[in-house]
C-alpha cells in the first residue's frame, strides 16, 4: 500500500536533511577557496556527485551489510571497514578545519583568495568523498528500516533526491552567509572539528549521538546571533550621536 511507504520515505527524507547540514557546513569551507564565479558551480556538481555516490551505496547492499565485520582486532577493539572510514573520514575534516583556521587568524583567507589547495575539480572531488562518510551510518540506517519493504529501493532512492534538491536550494545561501560572516564562519569551522572528533570516536566505538553536537551548534550560533544584534545597535547609536 502507498501508506506503507509514506512514513519510512519521511523518515528517511528527513533524516538525509538533517544529516546533510555537515555537508552544507564542510561545502561551503571548501568552495570558499574557489574565485567566486566558480562557487555556485562547484557547489552543484559536488551535491549531484555525493548524489550519484549516495544511490552507488544503495545498490551496493551486499557490500554495506559486511561493513560491520572486523577486518581486525588491536588493542582489544575489533575495527571494520565502516569504522576506518568515520576515523579517517573525521581525521580528514578535522585536519582540514584546522588548517582553515589558521589561515583565517593568519589573515591568509584575503590573500590567497581563488587559490585553493587543490584545483576546482579537487574541490568537488573533496564534497563527493566526505559526503560518504557523513552518508554512510544514515544509508546503512535507512537499508535496516526498509528491511520489511518489499520493493524499498525506490523509496531510499526518493528520498535522498528529496534530500539532495533541498541542499541543492539551500547550498548558496548557506555557502553565501558564512563568507560574509567571518564569525560565523569561525563557528562552522569549529562544527567540523565537533563533527570530525565525533566520527572518530565512533570508529573507535564510542558513540556520541549528533543530536549533541547541533544542540552545542545551535546553541553557539544564538549566541552569535545576539552578539550581531549588540554591534549592530551599539553601530546605530555611534552613527545618532555622529
Amino acid at each position: 500500500m502507498l501508506a506503507d511507504w509514506v512514513i519510512p520515505f519521511l523518515t528517511l527524507a528527513t533524516l538525509e536533511i538533517v544529516l546533510g547540514i555537515d555537508n552544507l557546513v564542510f561545502l561551503a569551507i571548501v568552495t570558499a577557496r574557489l574565485p567566486e564565479h566558480e562557487r555556485p558551480s562547484a557547489r552543484r556538481y559536488g551535491i549531484a556527485l555525493a548524489c550519484i555516490t549516495r544511490i552507488m551505496l544503495l545498490f551496493s547492499l551486499s557490500w554495506l551489510t559486511h561493513m560491520r565485520e572486523d577486518l581486525f582486532v588491536l588493542f582489544g577493539n575489533g575495527f571494520s571497514v565502516r569504522d576506518l572510514v568515520l576515523i579517517f573520514g573525521g581525521l580528514f575534516l578535522v585536519v582540514k578545519a584546522v588548517m582553515e583556521i589558521g589561515n583565517e587568524l593568519k589573515g591568509a583567507a584575503n590573500d590567497t583568495e581563488g587559490k585553493p589547495a587543490g584545483s576546482y575539480w579537487g574541490a568537488i572531488l573533496q564534497i563527493a568523498v566526505i559526503d560518504i562518510v557523513f552518508s554512510l551510518d544514515s544509508v546503512i540506517t535507512a537499508v535496516g528500516m526498509t528491511a520489511d519493504i518489499p520493493n524499498a529501493l525506490p523509496v531510499m532512492i526518493a528520498a535522498i533526491l528529496a534530500a539532495v534538491a533541498i541542499m541543492l536550494f539551500a547550498s548558496n545561501p548557506v555557502g553565501n552567509f558564512i563568507e560574509r560572516h567571518p564569525t560565523v564562519k569561525m563557528l562552522a569551522l569549529a562544527f567540523l572539528i565537533l563533527v570530525g572528533g565525533a566520527l572518530m570516536a565512533d570508529g573507535f566505538g564510542i558513540h556520541i549521538p549528533r543530536g549533541y553536537l547541533y544542540v552545542a551548534m545551535a546553541f553557539s550560533g544564538g549566541v552569535e546571533a545576539l552578539n550581531a544584534l549588540v554591534r549592530h545597535a551599539r553601530a546605530k547609536h555611534t552613527i545618532g550621536f555622529d
